[in-house]
């Protein structure tokens, strides 16, 4: 489908500043414990048919899946050089999801972004924009989005990076939103407070 975009959510990182595998770390949240990497999932469901999610060798992606009762509806990329930095990931779920007109990638370990965020990433894609986010006061969050005529740039990417220096040019589609969850991200114990 032409105008097909793909939602990817990284999932590959290690945890080492966590001390332990955060992404099943069990958290409650409006009600529900579930999984970090499944309270994170919840509005991509929410938004597409499908979610492709990165995660590196050895992850136990049963648990996020059972948690979520959802089997058909994602997939699972497993990034072999996910020790390499977010760029291995992200080239990973590119690649994964090669014939989309563009992909909208975020982060397993930020439970607050909500549905209309990743909307309005995918919905400024689906109108013809080359890169998109959500910002804040003018400070770019995630999910982020890039359209097709980035591939060949986000297959090349190294290093822990990203896609930051893509994010950083002129021509990116901001707008506007009053989510918080936009930008925060676990990365320690102490972030769950």
């Amino acid at each position: 489908m032409p105008d097909r975009i793909a939602a990817v959510v990284l999932a590959a990182g290690f945890s080492r500043r966590f001390g332990s595998d955060k992404l099943l770390h069990r958290l409650t949240l409006n009600g529900r414990t579930l999984p970090l990497a499944a309270h994170s999932l919840l509005p991509w469901l929410e938004v597409f048919d499908n979610v492709c999610v990165v995660t590196r060798i050895g992850a136990e992606t049963r648990k996020i899946a059972d948690a979520l009762n959802e089997d058909s509806r994602l997939s699972w990329a497993v990034c072999e050089h996910a020790g390499g930095g977010m760029a291995e990931s992200l080239a990973c779920g590119v690649r994964a999801n090669i014939d989309a007109a563009g992909w909208l990638i975020g982060l397993a370990d930020m439970p607050h972004v909500t549905a209309s965020s990743i909307t309005g990433v995918r919905d400024a894609l689906l109108k013809g924009t080359g890169v998109a986010a959500p910002a804040k006061n003018g400070r770019l969050g995630h999910p982020v989005g890039f359209s097709a005529r980035y591939l060949d740039e986000l297959l090349a990417l190294e290093g822990d990076r990203g896609a930051r220096h893509i994010l950083e040019r002129d021509d990116v589609r901001k707008f506007e939103t009053q989510d918080e969850g936009i930008f925060f991200d676990v990365d320690l114990p102490s972030d769950l407070m």
